[in-house]
């Protein structure tokens, strides 16, 4: 396992921030959870008055704790990380081979698929320090399931944890006019987690791509303002 047992009780390198009381996070559920329906729905651009409508509240409820989209597209950035997070500490806790732990991710990174607001799937990125820690925290899961399965010889030598990470954002979006979604990402998954296996063809394209060259792309694309208060950037 990546993390002992005390530390996933709460003292894993990725530190979550003090949560608000439980109302004030209630309320913040149900406006994220329509922000996500409205904009599967109207696209991204739908207007937060819909939002707020979703959710049941006045817009001015809305405007309070989201004064614009991007503050509202960063909270539901970090809600993804929270959530993927989650998925891999549970992971973590089972014992499996190396390969099938990747399998499970990317099966229920597909599960998820609709809330996971995320820079390689077209939310602005984010640089602040909060921002980068879940990313390197889910890296290290990743980077730490990919080495068992090389010790436990499931998994080829020449993927890294960026490899799945990109795979996961391309497989999470359904393809415009595509058909049978989700089997045919089912499908795709099934083929990337076979071609994982050690002993298969070689051919993986050199030199790797490595999370800093991903977070030196996101720092190239942020906006001025991507350090969101929720941490020094």
């Amino acid at each position: 396992m990546l993390f002992g047992a005390s530390e996933r009780r709460g003292h894993l390198p990725f530190i979550r921030t003090r949560r608000p009381r439980r109302d004030a996070e209630a309320n913040r559920e149900r406006l994220l959870a329509a922000a996500v329906t409205a904009m599967l729905r109207d696209g991204r651009n739908v207007p937060l008055a819909a939002i707020a409508a979703e959710a049941g509240v006045g817009v001015g409820t809305l405007y309070r704790r989201y004064p614009d989209r991007q503050a509202l597209l960063h909270d539901l950035e970090h809600r993804a990380y929270d959530l993927l997070v989650g998925i891999l500490e549970e992971i973590d806790a089972e014992d499996r081979t190396g390969r099938d732990a990747v399998a499970d991710y990317l099966a229920r990174c597909l599960a998820v698929a609709d809330q996971l607001v995320l820079p390689l799937r077209g939310a602005p990125p984010l640089t602040s320090a909060e921002a980068v820690r879940a990313r390197r925290t889910i890296y290290r899961f990743l980077d730490a399931f990919l080495a068992r399965g090389r010790a436990d010889g499931t998994v080829r030598a020449d993927v890294n944890a960026t490899d799945v990470i990109v795979f996961s954002a391309l497989v999470t979006q359904a393809l415009a006019h595509g058909p049978n979604w989700p089997w045919t990402a089912e499908r795709q998954i099934a083929i990337f987690v076979t071609a994982l296996a050690a002993g298969g063809p070689p051919g993986v394209p050199r030199p790797e791509i490595t999370l800093d060259d991903v977070e030196a792309a996101f720092a190239a694309h942020a906006a001025p303002s991507s350090g969101d208060g929720r941490g020094p950037s």
